[in-house]
């Protein structure tokens, strides 16, 4: 087990460890986008909805709501940057931990949701913007860490291009080849493995969702509570590899 989760969120990866991690993450960010929206009325992973949203309202002059949206497409945009920034910065410190950092900001900032939650609702008119920016940030922090540990080739909080992509190969799937010879380098073939990789992280979006919801309705704020323990366990070994190295190096 301690091997296992040194792997996943470590700094050697493999397809297998991208492939584990990324369904423990589009889990994760199923529960918040589902929990965020029955806090909020709002979900928090889709920018297409958010940029269309704020061309919908400029054109009808709803430059408050314009704003507020634009204030969730910047919070989004700073989570990757910050993601970003923390991997680079750990990858230049030679850290196992170099995509650990975001996972643990990530608990962090579900904690305290989860924490100061209920005591932000009785201020609506600060809470809904802050929860809508906190969770646009926490969602591009956390697609920014699977993209870039899998070079592009999984996203967690994007269904819109897990179900087309998912379309593509079952459009390979299905495509009948005139004959077997590949020759001339026209012969469709459907990556099976990829197939099964994106329909397990549409199902995990979706029952993570569910999950998230249900936990919000009867829980409350601190349902974010379980998704940071998630979160706090993936990092939790690169995280204290590094602390025991720097420890050893002190004592030196």
């Amino acid at each position: 087990m301690i091997l296992y989760l040194r792997r996943l969120a470590g700094k050697e990866r493999s397809d297998r460890t991208d492939r584990h991690l990324a369904r423990f993450l589009t889990f994760v960010a199923g529960a918040a986008n589902a929990g965020g929206f029955l806090a909020v009325q709002q979900y928090t992973s889709h920018m297409s909805g958010i940029v269309s949203s704020m061309a919908d309202h400029l054109a009808l002059g709803n430059v408050e709501l314009v704003l507020s949206g634009l204030g969730a497409f910047l919070s989004f945009v700073a989570g990757a940057a910050c993601s970003a920034v923390l991997v680079n910065w750990g990858r230049r410190q030679h850290l196992q931990s170099e995509y650990a950092f975001s996972l643990v900001l990530e608990a962090i900032l579900l904690i305290c949701f989860g924490l100061l939650g209920s005591h932000l609702a009785r201020h609506e008119a600060l809470f809904v913007p802050m929860t809508v920016m906190l969770l646009c940030f926490i969602m591009g922090l956390q697609n920014a860490i699977i993209t870039k540990l899998s070079e592009a080739r999984i996203r967690t909080t994007h269904i819109t291009g897990l179900v087309t992509d998912m379309g593509i190969e079952l459009g390979k799937l299905l495509y009948w080849n005139m004959s077997r010879n590949d020759s001339d380098g026209l012969f469709v073939k459907a990556d099976r493995r990829k197939l099964r990789l994106l329909a397990s992280l549409v199902a995990l979006f979706f029952i993570g969702g569910v999950i998230g919801a249900l936990g919000f309705k009867h829980v409350g704020f601190a349902a974010t509570l379980f998704l940071a323990a998630i979160l706090l366990m993936l990092a939790s070994m690169p995280v204290l590899e590094d602390v025991s190295v720097r420890m050893r190096r002190l004592r030196q």
